[in-house]
């Protein structure tokens, strides 16, 4: 009876050892695999919330094949153009809207040129009021402005770049129901601009 009584206790005490050896193993055992690419996967940008305020700063290659009178190089421009108008006219890039210098700008005569090359783009009778939040006209000088086709942000839009130098100027949009004589409106960046009240067209152009 006595060597049964031992027998029982060492079982009974011997009980929790094995349960604690076997929560040890437990613990030992390698973690499952956890996929990272599963967990930690950043969730996906959205491009066309840039588009508001910017456009594509990729150069669109069929802007680069066009050959424009005034080929400096980036450096060369670097050198004559603030950081803003590089970013704007050698970048594509967009002011803000409501933020530029020419937005609420309605002369009675003068011309807008390219804030680059100098070359005459718009005059003052072109322009008109749009509430867009950039300066707009309804055409251009003859042959003053090249349009390309954009298709970034996933959307096509018609871009407008200086026919002397390919400077970004902005964007035309048909068929918006402005009264004006060509339905169109030229959304241009103020920078990408310089305005002369005495009309000069040609004068001051930058030398290559």
């Amino acid at each position: 009876m006595r060597f049964q009584g031992l027998t029982s206790a060492l079982r009974i005490f011997a009980l929790p050892l094995r349960s604690h050896s076997t929560t040890v193993r437990r613990l030992n055992r390698p973690p499952l695999p956890i996929s990272g690419a599963t967990v930690l996967r950043a969730a996906p940008t959205i491009p066309f919330l840039s588009s508001f305020f910017g456009s594509s700063t990729k150069p669109d290659p069929q802007n680069d094949t066009m050959s424009y009178p005034d080929q400096r190089s980036d450096d060369a421009w670097q050198a004559v153009l603030s950081p803003e108008q590089f970013r704007i006219l050698r970048q594509k890039g967009t002011e803000r809207p409501h933020t530029g210098e020419y937005d609420s700008h309605y002369p009675s005569q003068g011309v807008y040129s390219c804030a680059g090359c100098s070359a005459p783009l718009y005059k003052a009778n072109h322009k008109f009021k749009s509430d867009c939040g950039w300066p707009a006209y309804f055409d251009s000088i003859p042959g003053a402005v090249t349009r390309h086709t954009d298709s970034s942000f996933g959307m096509e839009r018609t871009e407008i770049v200086c026919s002397n130098c390919g400077g970004h100027l902005g964007h035309v949009f048909k068929g918006e129901g402005y009264p004006t004589p060509t339905d169109e409106r030229h959304c241009v960046n103020s920078v990408s601009l310089r305005f002369a009240e005495d009309g000069g067209e040609g004068e001051g152009k930058a030398s290559i």
